[in-house]
């Protein structure tokens, strides 16, 4: 079933001003259609807002006119409906974004905004797996499955998150054409960014035997891992295996695809690898996202201490 439209509750000025930044975003910024929904509904929210709040629809003189008590309004509304921090920064993102393009473009003026603070989205830190729970879950996720293929193909798919720190979505969106035959890949990652990355041979092994066993006709410009019905793989069934796989190794509930390419950084680290290269290979785009991993590797090494040395037990 096809997504619900998404509905702005504006004046047709207001409406066709986010029209065009959403294709300005699409054609110019090249975000994903993902990061295009997920803003589009963030300014739906706002403008249901404003309809309640103005007691009219929002046009783009309405917007004009907004005073920074307006913009806090909305964002205790938010929170009164239960959105957590990190939401709510993003939203504050989204509406910034749109208000500089607004500007930009000489549709209208307003630094209102620009006074409102967004909430600070909570600091989490990576929870990677242990070196030897990432090496055990790549072979325990094959008990997973009654059907060879199916087994080999979470093989590879788990081995590829783990040994190349691919983003789940980018490994969903490989092609068959995709499959390296050397001992390196380019990957398009966020914003269609591309990036090299190096693939060891346990990796091209665990992706030839599932592509040697897959029932499925693999066209080479068709999706690499596919379901049980050949269709492209669905995210929420790599979760649900995942979730499987946990309680199968005892694993807590931070073991998640994404924890393995947690995993792929933290365990470079720990093992000399700089964090230039670390950042180049996931694909951040700001080293501070990479220079959370040594807040990991820091917290192991004090614990490595205190478990160790004679004096941290006294």
């Amino acid at each position: 079933m096809p997504p619900a439209p998404i509905f702005f509750a504006a004046r047709p000025d207001l409406t066709a001003a986010i029209g065009q930044w959403r294709d300005w975003l699409r054609g110019e910024k090249r975000a994903s259609p993902h990061t295009l929904d997920g803003y589009a509904r963030d300014l739906s929210a706002f403008t249901a807002f404003l309809r309640l709040h103005l007691g009219a629809e929002a046009d783009l003189s309405a917007l004009a006119g907004l005073k920074p008590t307006d913009f806090r309004a909305f964002l205790a509304a938010r929170q009164a409906d239960g959105l957590g921090r990190s939401s709510m920064a993003r939203l504050m993102s989204t509406l910034r974004g749109f208000f500089k393009y607004l500007d930009r473009h000489d549709l209208l003026h307003n630094p209102a905004i620009l006074a409102v603070k967004s909430p600070r989205p909570p600091k989490s830190l990576p929870k990677p797996l242990t070196a030897e729970d990432a090496i055990e879950a790549l072979s325990t996720a094959g008990e997973l499955h009654d059907e060879p293929w199916l087994s080999a193909r979470d093989i590879a798919l788990f081995t590829l998150l783990y040994g190349c720190g691919l983003r789940l979505g980018e490994a969903l969106s490989m092609q068959k054409r995709d499959i390296p035959a050397h001992d390196a890949m380019t990957i398009t990652g966020k914003g269609r960014k591309q990036r090299v990355v190096p693939v060891l041979p346990i990796v091209r092994q665990a992706i030839g035997e599932y592509v040697s066993l897959c029932p499925h006709p693999l066209p080479a410009d068709g999706p690499l891992f596919v379901g049980a019905r050949g269709g492209p793989l669905n995210p929420g069934v790599v979760q649900r295996q995942m979730r499987r796989l946990r309680m199968l190794m005892g694993l807590p509930d931070t073991a998640t695809p994404h924890a393995l390419r947690h995993s792929f950084a933290t365990h470079l680290l720990a093992g000399g690898g700089d964090l230039r290269t670390i950042q180049e290979l996931l694909g951040h785009a700001s080293l501070s996202t990479t220079q959370r991993y040594t807040q990991v590797d820091a917290e192991r090494l004090s614990r490595v201490y205190r478990d160790a040395h004679p004096r941290a037990k006294g």
